[in-house]
């Protein structure tokens, strides 16, 4: 058995949730939280664990921290339901968290976007803080890209999570606009303003940044198409931000 409470919060997941699943299907136990799924998402996530909840939509960090809540064990892994965890990431988790007096890991992310790995651009090795102490870990109050905050020590793991993220252009801009206006509110929320700079500055040097300066032309395609569609996020999160300001 992996000794490990893996939570998972999910909404129309039928599409990804399974495979996530599987990839956990042994472990001490398994905990989704799920906000009114319309399709078989539900009857998917009761074929794997009897511990799946209903909660209304509380925002990315708050839904996350009630699955953790629910979570019974001493460590706790935090899943999305397009990411998998290999055989491989399982067995050096076996290895660290036995007598560890480590509080928390991060780990890679090996980020797929229209089925194809993406090695540049950023978007490697994307570390994450997704296993943890129970009692020593929770979320962070952030709208959006929420983070798990640990008291204590941390370090780092070396396989991946492999991430199967954005299957089509179409998944992106779908996504864009929800998260966009999720990064308003936390723009409005830390800095309260922007203006004609960000909106003119700012999406050009996401650009630049992920194209040129971490070599995301190398990704081919693939790399040009994610630099400019961040681009496009970038102006419209503070878009978003300056149409709400007084």
């Amino acid at each position: 058995m992996f000794p490990v409470s893996v939570v998972i919060i999910t909404k129309n997941e039928e599409v990804n949730i399974e495979d996530a699943l599987k990839s956990i299907a042994d472990a001490q136990e398994i905990v989704v939280v799920d906000s009114f799924s319309t399709d078989r998402t539900v009857e998917i996530c009761r074929k794997y664990t009897d511990k799946v909840y209903q909660h209304e939509w509380q925002g990315f960090a708050r839904q996350k921290q009630t699955a953790v809540d629910y979570a019974e064990g001493p460590w706790v892994l935090i899943l999305d339901a397009d990411e998998r965890v290999t055989p491989e990431l399982k067995s050096e988790i076996l290895k660290n968290i036995s007598g560890t007096d480590i509080d928390g890991f991060y780990m890679p992310r090996e980020n797929y976007f229209i089925g194809k790995r993406i090695r540049h651009g950023g978007w490697w090795p994307d570390h994450t803080l997704r296993l943890f102490k129970k009692d020593r870990g929770k979320l962070g109050p952030r709208e959006v890209h929420e983070k798990v905050v640990v008291e204590g020590s941390t370090g780092y793991l070396k396989h991946p999570l492999r991430h199967h993220t954005y299957r089509s252009v179409s998944d992106f801009v779908e996504r864009m606009e929800r998260y966009s206006t999720l990064a308003a509110q936390e723009i409005r929320r830390e800095s309260g303003c922007a203006g004609l700079f960000s909106l003119m500055i700012k999406p050009p040097v996401t650009f630049i940044k992920m194209y040129f300066l971490r070599f995301g032309l190398l990704d081919g395609t693939r790399g040009f198409m994610l630099a400019v569609l961040y681009s496009f996020y970038t102006f419209l999160k503070y878009a978003k931000t300056w149409e709400k300001q007084d």
